[in-house]
């Protein structure tokens, strides 16, 4: 450093005495700010840069596995990988190879960075995180070097804190670690690739510091085949969205610190949120939080956690007012979907509004009693005549149909599909990438209009409940699924 400041100031005084000499030095300024500034961006951004030994404490991590939920499958896998790293002797006398990368592929919001930094605090190690695009430069060779200067940071952090292992973790790897040979224009992007899988064969089991690499995707796909094969990434452990127990779970995490009202049912709570990451869960309390603190309230209560989970899936209310006509239109509308879905499918329907959030100017919130895996025929038709109940009870009601239903039909179409690749249709068993589109068609809308008719018949059935719900909730704008219960049981015992 003193050497540089010896540099700037003579060359400083250089410049000043040529201007004094009537010498037009600005070219000269020029070139110094350009190379200055090449310098900066090839060298001082690194990854690593940020395991200064003055604060190297905070690559210490506190989090544990007992604070991740719903990841309990991935957890025990993760653990048992990490065994070889506490328990040294143990694997030397059976003569195991210890794990050199463990990859986590999940979708986004799982806990994939959670569990890499209890993965830190399960063995004892020095945790560093970097982003697969940090590696990435137009500039040849300064990929490989950040990658070589990685390792060296978390060898000498680990020696630095006296701790006896690193974990690295990569974030957005399928960046760094894409397959070979799609980048034409120059070869930077697989020389630092590269880079990486020579530093992973160079780690042995007789280093001073062990050093285990983590890395996460959503993109597993995308990844060479040379980082996935034994020897460099030798565990897949998979993060999936958390069940109904894991949501429980997860849930329970995030309201210790909070001030529940008596009416909050946690396991209402995690079936409401079917289909929610480790992320939305925790928006959702914090929303809920907010909502009563904006309320004036002491205490949460099941209306601020049910707002809190549209707010999450759907996004705030907006204040645009449709005309009344359109309002009794999208009644109409949400009644059908509502409707449709709860005979269908008894107990599925959560709420029904028709207040604008997002892109929607009114919805059905569903959920299920129990997290299903798989599906039958039935079942998704029963998921198609409730998407196409909203149009049919607007050609009911006033004799033609909006826009509105635009999406809900993309969405029926789209399971409509999924019967016909899945071999339910009258196709019978066919391959979905060699089936013509022709025959697709017409097998995709043979289903639609099956179903269509079905659903037609249903809603004329109930066409009196259909009005009475419209008329409930143009008056209070949301309904719940016990209230729409309780209108159509009363519409059964009348008919009855």
């Amino acid at each position: 450093m003193k050497n540089k400041e010896i540099f700037a100031g003579a060359a400083a005084g250089v410049l000043i005495f040529l201007a004094l000499q009537g010498v037009n030095i600005l070219p000269v300024v020029f070139i110094i700010g350009l190379i200055g500034i090449i310098y900066y961006v090839n060298f001082g951004r690194r990854p690593g840069n940020s395991v200064s030994f003055a604060s190297a404490e905070r690559n210490i991590c506190s989090v544990s596995f007992d604070d991740i939920g719903g990841q309990e499958v991935a957890k025990n896998e993760l653990r048992e990988a990490l065994e070889f790293m506490k328990n040294e002797e143990q694997i030397k006398l059976l003569g195991i190879r210890p794990l050199k990368g463990i990859l986590l592929s999940g979708p986004p919001g799982t806990g994939k960075t959670l569990l890499a930094k209890a993965a830190a605090s399960f063995t004892d190690s020095v945790f560093l995180s970097v982003s697969g695009s940090e590696f990435v430069e137009m500039y040849v060779g300064v990929g490989a070097q950040r990658v070589r200067r990685l390792f060296e940071q978390a060898r000498k952090a680990a020696e630095y804190l006296k701790k006896s292992s690193a974990v690295i973790f990569i974030d957005e790897i399928e960046v760094l670690g894409g397959a070979r040979g799609q980048n034409n224009s120059h070869q930077e992007h697989d020389q630092t690739l590269n880079e990486l899988l020579v530093q992973m064969d160079g780690i042995s089991s007789d280093d001073e510091i062990k050093i285990l690499i983590i890395g996460a995707t959503n993109r597993i796909d995308m990844l060479d085949s040379a980082l996935l094969r034994p020897g460099r990434f030798d565990r897949l452990v998979k993060v999936d969205l958390p069940d109904k127990k894991g949501r429980m779970h997860i849930l329970r995490l995030h309201v210790r610190n909070k001030p529940l009202a008596p009416d909050v049912s946690i396991e209402a709570l995690a079936k409401d949120t079917f289909g929610f990451s480790g992320a939305q869960l925790e928006s959702v309390t914090n929303e809920a939080a907010i909502l009563a603190m904006r309320n004036g309230s002491d205490m949460i209560n099941s209306n601020h956690f049910r707002s809190a989970v549209e707010k999450v899936m759907m996004g705030e209310k907006l204040d645009r007012l449709p005309s009344k006509e359109e309002k009794r239109r999208i009644a109409v509308h949400e009644s059908g979907h509502a409707l449709v879905g709860e005979l269908k499918l008894p107990g599925s329907v959560a709420s029904v509004n028709v207040a604008s959030r997002s892109n929607a100017l009114g919805y059905v919130r569903q959920t299920q009693e129990n997290d299903m895996y798989l599906y039958t025929c039935d079942y998704l038709k029963s998921r198609i005549s409730t998407a196409l109940a909203g149009v049919i009870a607007e050609e009911l009601i006033f004799g033609n149909r909006s826009t509105g239903g635009s999406g809900d039909f993309k969405h029926a179409s789209d399971i409509a599909k999924q019967i016909v690749f899945s071999g339910m249709s009258e196709l019978g068993i066919i391959s979905s990438e060699d089936i013509p589109g022709d025959q697709l068609h017409s097998a995709v809308t043979s289903i639609l209009r099956d179903v269509e008719g079905s659903t037609r018949e249903l809603l004329s059935k109930y066409g009196r409940t259909l009005k009475q719900i419209t008329e409930l909730l143009l008056d209070k704008e949301t309904i719940s699924g016990e209230e729409l219960r309780f209108i159509l049981n009363t519409g059964r015992s009348e008919c009855a």
